[in-house]
């Protein structure tokens, strides 16, 4: 009787979904009150680097609106690199140009963070694994057709 109910428990404890990561509680950033040029800065292309800068994620800030936040283009390739970013759908701007990357469910799961003069990932430990820092690059020229 104890093997069976021990191997209940054992079930259970495996199908629970995992935890997600406790992120301290963040407002939206108030747009209509910060300077439009500011605002217009954040938007656009950045790079996701590890620490030797061999990692790297391509990606863009977009403006435009969508589910769970603002719309955000992910680079092919960039899961391979670092894999949530296959499920990350949008992007969200908090207080303190804090930028969330956010899944298909709205969940947070990763946050940059500007402790000193660079965003600095935070989050799960598997999620932000080898993530070092958040880098706006310049946009790439439009392809011109022939």
């Amino acid at each position: 009787m104890r093997r069976g109910w021990l191997l209940i428990l054992m079930a259970a404890a495996m199908a629970a979904p995992a935890q997600a990561y406790d992120f301290a509680p963040a407002k939206p950033m108030d747009t209509a009150s910060v300077d439009p040029a500011m605002l217009a800065d954040v938007y656009g292309a950045y790079e996701i680097r590890d620490k030797s800068g061999k990692k790297r994620c391509r990606i863009n800030l977009m403006k435009d609106f969508g589910i769970g936040g603002y719309q955000i283009e992910v680079a092919p390739g960039c899961a391979k690199a670092f894999p949530v970013m296959g499920d990350i759908a949008a992007w969200r701007l908090l207080e303190s140009w804090t930028i969330d990357l956010v899944d298909a469910l709205r969940k947070t799961r990763v946050r940059f963070e500007t402790p000193d003069d660079r965003y600095v990932a935070f989050g799960d430990e598997t999620d932000i694994a080898g993530m070092h820092e958040l880098v706006k690059v310049q946009e790439r020229p439009a392809q011109r057709k022939k």
